[in-house]
């Protein structure tokens, strides 16, 4: 575990490719898990425990956040974090807004072109093209969101908050820590949520419950985390994980079978549910961070298998998290439209599955060679500057590669 307290905010951070792997499995789980009746969303986490890919995304972006932001409000930055945290919000928001545009004409089109009205009242949209002049208010003001487009919101949220969550972490990590645990507890005690549209709703993934793992991570990603890596990875703490991971795994498989649902004791059941989404249940809280501790012990920052072709395809992915989860959003429909309206045997879920994933892969390998395409704007503003000026330029730009590289996105 790097520590944040002595490295040089100008310094270029190293990549940590576990982030992108999870993350890259994360954005296919997510298209797989949108996809309505596909058996190969047999494979996804929520099939056999508490939390999903939304933790996923969550803790790695808060992680990210306080490795990257820390040293650089240490270092005296902070407007420097500020701006790049608000422009990272900025680019969030837009391509929110593209997606909903996009995503909600995709849906009408084929309402229409199919003649079927179930996809405007299943994904959410039929009330928006009955009545867009005020429903595009609402979502412009992020009250109104289609089916699947709920975790953006929350993104965007989490990253205006994050300089002063950053600044605090900075000065008193523990205290904000505290905080955000007290304001978890606040926020589910007395129904604290942000409201939605239509009026009497609110968000699906509410932001003052789950700012909790997005604090947590972002402790942790600020190097607080090397003081209890003792008590994370002992003995003890790994077989509390490995019991808990196991009980969750039953109880998931009560779910499906109405024998295994029978042996659960009444007052177990009474315990245990309703497990929340939307406010981050403790059980699903818990899960992933069990999970986080049984994985970041198996897998080594170090561990020789990220140079492997084969985790090659969905690293990727995970580097380019924002633009695969927006394609991810247009694919799952458009494998839920096939399927909806040809046939939905085993056979063609497992193909559009598969196409899905591959386009996936295509999009990212594109990406990934657009960003090797050498910037010649900027070769030539330097070809015509002295070479002090150059050294000048590329010192003071270090700062901005640690904002940028890896993304916090």
């Amino acid at each position: 575990m790097e520590d944040t307290k002595t490295r040089s905010p100008l310094e270029r951070l190293p990549r940590d490719l576990r982030l992108d792997l999870f993350r890259g499995i994360g954005l296919w789980m997510i298209f797989l898990d949108h996809i309505p009746h596909d058996v190969v969303a047999w494979l996804t986490l929520r099939n056999y425990g508490f939390s999903d890919a939304a933790e996923f995304f969550v803790f790695i972006s808060g992680y990210l956040i306080g490795f990257i932001y820390t040293p650089i409000v240490r270092a005296g930055l902070f407007l420097a974090a500020l701006k790049r945290l608000l422009k990272r919000a900025g680019q969030l928001y837009i391509a929110h807004i593209m997606l909903f545009l996009l995503f909600t004409a995709q849906i009408a089109r084929t309402a229409r072109r199919f003649d079927n009205p179930m996809y405007e009242n299943e994904f959410n949209v039929f009330n928006f093209l009955q009545h867009p002049d005020v429903l595009i208010g609402q979502a412009i003001t992020l009250r109104y969101k289609p089916v699947n487009l709920d975790v953006l919101p929350l993104y965007i949220t989490l990253v205006l908050a994050a300089p002063f969550i950053v600044w605090w972490l900075v000065r008193r990590p523990n205290l904000i820590l505290l905080a955000s645990a007290v304001l978890y507890g606040l926020s589910r005690w007395f129904d604290w949520n942000l409201a939605s549209y239509p009026p009497g709703t609110t968000w699906y993934f509410n932001p003052f419950c789950w700012q909790l793992l997005f604090v947590f991570a972002a402790w942790c990603g600020s190097g607080q985390l090397a003081g209890i890596a003792h008590l994370v990875w002992s003995r003890t703490a790994m077989t509390i994980a490995i019991i808990w991971l196991t009980f969750a795994l039953l109880i998931v498989m009560t779910w499906h079978s109405a024998f295994l649902e029978s042996l659960v004791p009444k007052w177990m059941i009474k315990v245990i549910y309703p497990i929340d989404k939307t406010d981050l249940d403790m059980l699903r809280l818990t899960h992933f961070l069990a999970l986080a501790t049984i994985v970041t012990y198996l897998v080594p920052r170090e561990w020789k298998a990220h140079g492997s072709k084969w985790l090659r395809p969905v690293i990727l992915c995970g580097q380019h998290s924002l633009p695969l989860f927006c394609l991810g959003v247009f694919l799952s429909f458009s494998a839920h439209w096939i399927l909806t309206q040809y046939t939905k045997g085993v056979w063609e879920q497992l193909a559009v599955s598969g196409a899905g994933i591959l386009i996936m892969i295509a999009a990212a390998w594109l990406l990934d060679r657009a960003d090797k395409v050498p910037d010649l704007f900027v070769d030539v503003l330097e070809a015509e500057q002295p070479d002090s000026a150059i050294q000048a330029g590329k010192t003071s730009y270090a700062p901005g590669a640690a904002l940028g590289q890896p993304s916090a996105g």
